[in-house]
């Protein structure tokens, strides 16, 4: 008997606006330019930086967090782009996601927790430690849509 193994395929789960601050809350389909998701607003300067365009983030890291008793869904940590079949946090810096659409990205530095999240649970900043997600740079701009698949390049693929 031959058992079937079905290949995870990652894909975009929730796209993720605010007009400031957490939560950032879902859209179906938005244009992601150089500087980030249009329409997307932020209440600090440090995060208008190109290297930080766009944050992602796992919609199983949230089930896990959410197993441990926070209230969290896609968006509600501040993140763009909620994504799955990814384990994102495991990449490297440099990861390249093409989105079926034509928008490229590049993995440009970890996320860290921010005091933004005292407002869920002050414990959150603590918890969420190696499972905040990345920032991206924009490499191609374009529209995306909830749905859509992304392929992954690996950095390190690319050096065998």
């Amino acid at each position: 008997m031959i058992k079937m193994v079905k290949e995870i395929i990652p894909k975009v789960v929730s796209l993720n606006i605010s007009k400031g601050g957490i939560p950032k809350l879902p859209i179906t389909s938005v244009r992601i330019k150089s500087g980030g998701l249009e329409g997307d607003g932020h209440n600090h300067a440090k995060h208008y930086r190109p290297i930080q365009a766009v944050s992602l983030q796992d919609e199983e890291r949230l089930e896990e967090l959410r197993g441990e008793g926070y209230p969290l869904f896609p968006g509600t940590t501040g993140e763009n782009i909620t994504v799955s079949g990814m384990d994102i946090n495991a990449l490297p810096l440099g990861t390249v996601l093409n989105f079926s659409g034509g928008v490229v990205l590049e993995l440009s530095k970890v996320r860290q927790p921010c005091y933004v999240l005292d407002a869920i649970n002050p414990r959150l900043k603590t918890d969420i430690l190696g499972r905040c997600g990345y920032y991206a740079k924009v490499i191609r701009e374009g529209i995306v849509q909830t749905g859509e698949t992304i392929d992954v390049i690996r950095k390190d693929w690319e050096d065998d």
